[in-house]
């Protein structure tokens, strides 16, 4: 064989997954962080990490509403109508009456002081009076008002939350690459912070193409494609997190379509075109976006990849920006199946989130099925906990390339390029998909 012919056969073979997508994610950087409010913080990703500059309780407090004393000051109560079977703490020999000085609550300032026989009522929340070690709940007591009888006496502490105790200053409330929650804000705020430095959201633009695509709202025609892929991955962009943008259908115009690219770079930070992918006559965004300009290759390149559905996919840069842009197939199933491979890591990647690819479990398989030999395959299916531990996977009918099975999915079983068969009761990967039902 000859070298030209050796080149051919090279060019010709299926590069693996795992090796294109490493190439690709290598050449994505997070996005520079922003310094923002924390009102505005959720759904990013922390680009540094968040250390606690007071404590969480900033102050001795009580955690219930009741009467703050001294527990050496309480002695036995018999078991009366103020004891409720099952409360915690052993029942006391008789009632204790202590002298109430004064109610506080959560906006008591003033610091006050209890001297032995007394006791302040206290709303949860309120500073702790010092010297006060012990809040005794309020249906373990007549509930008095300027003096309370106590029929049980809990443990010393009960009832009290100290300064610090959950969450010292100086303690690490977040790492790098945490995604900001809601109850994250809640921690956040409740230690004095009013600012964090985050990754923002990804812009993604979704651009459809193909002079056989018509808008939604209609059925396909002979000559006419209803465009599904881009209203479905706008979605799953705004799923992962990235501030989606549809810009809907190119014609395959070769002006056209360089100029929306363009015109989109200035508000992307991701652009994801799908169609066109392909090395058939009418597959124009390949023959565009890889096309040699003065002896220099295109701003994409793309391969052939040994996935299943879907292998032809482009990744580079457009505009001066080089804003990256990831093109996916035309047919809705590999699009789909193209953006979990590859779109939906590169969003994590620009907006620093960590992990980049979703969760997987091994499952055990409930049916015998089939998969190409060469190609990594990608099939809808549901996957379920045992009792007892484990999880089990039933792939769904119609394989890959179902939309119906795509939306009835709750995981994709990953088959690798070895796989020709799969056994019922053997064992495959699963990733979950998260979505919320």
């Amino acid at each position: 064989m000859t070298a030209t012919a050796d080149a051919e056969a090279a060019a010709n073979e299926l590069m693996p997954l795992a090796d294109y997508l490493g190439s690709v994610l290598r050449r994505l950087r997070a996005l520079p962080p922003l310094d923002l409010d924390l009102t505005q913080a959720h759904g990013n990703v922390l680009a540094e990490d968040v250390v606690a500059p007071h404590p969480f309780p900033a102050f001795d407090q009580a955690a219930v509403d009741g009467y703050a004393a001294r527990w050496d000051d309480l002695s036995g109560a018999s078991r009366s109508a103020g004891y409720h079977a099952g409360q915690p703490g052993p029942p006391s020999l008789r009632p204790v009456r202590l002298n109430v000085v004064g109610d506080l609550g959560a906006a008591s300032w003033r610091p006050v002081r209890l001297t032995p026989g007394s006791c302040f009522a206290v709303a949860a929340g309120a500073p702790l009076p010092i010297t006060a070690d012990v809040v005794v709940p309020e249906e373990w007591t007549d509930q008095g008002m300027a003096a309370v009888e106590i029929f049980r006496t809990p443990k010393r502490g009960y009832g009290v939350r100290r300064a610090g105790e959950e969450l010292p200053a100086g303690t690490v409330l977040a790492r790098a690459g945490t995604y900001v929650s809601p109850a994250l804000v809640a921690v956040f705020a409740a230690t004095g912070i009013g600012h964090v430095v985050v990754r923002p959201c990804p812009r993604v633009v979704v651009v459809a193409t193909g002079d056989e695509l018509v808008d939604v709202g209609r059925a396909s025609q002979p000559g006419q494609v209803v465009d599904a892929n881009s209203h479905a991955l706008t979605a799953a962009a705004a799923e992962v997190g990235a501030l989606a943008y549809r810009v809907g259908i190119c014609d395959d115009d070769p002006e056209g379509l360089r100029g929306l690219l363009e015109d989109q770079t200035l508000r992307a930070d991701l652009i994801i075109t799908t169609g066109g992918t392909g090395t058939g006559p009418g597959d124009m965004v390949r023959r565009i976006l890889s096309r040699r300009e003065g002896g220099r290759p295109g701003p994409v390149t793309f391969t052939e990849v040994a996935l299943y559905p879907g292998t032809a996919l482009g990744f580079g840069t457009v505009g001066a920006e080089e804003v990256p842009v990831v093109c996916l197939p035309g047919e809705p199933g590999a699009a789909l199946i193209g953006f979990e491979v590859l779109a939906r890591p590169a969003i994590n990647l620009l907006a620093g989130a960590e992990p980049v690819f979703r969760p997987s479990v091994r499952a055990h398989l409930l049916e015998t099925i089939t998969s190409p030999g060469g190609l990594r395959e990608f099939r809808p299916a549901h996957v379920a906990e045992r009792r007892g531990g484990g999880y089990t996977v039933q792939p769904l009918s119609g394989g890959p390339f179902t939309l119906s099975g795509l939306a009835d999915a709750n995981g994709l079983m990953v088959l690798g390029e070895r796989v020709t068969t799969a056994a019922a009761g053997s064992t495959v990967d699963v990733l979950l998909l998260d979505r919320r039902r």
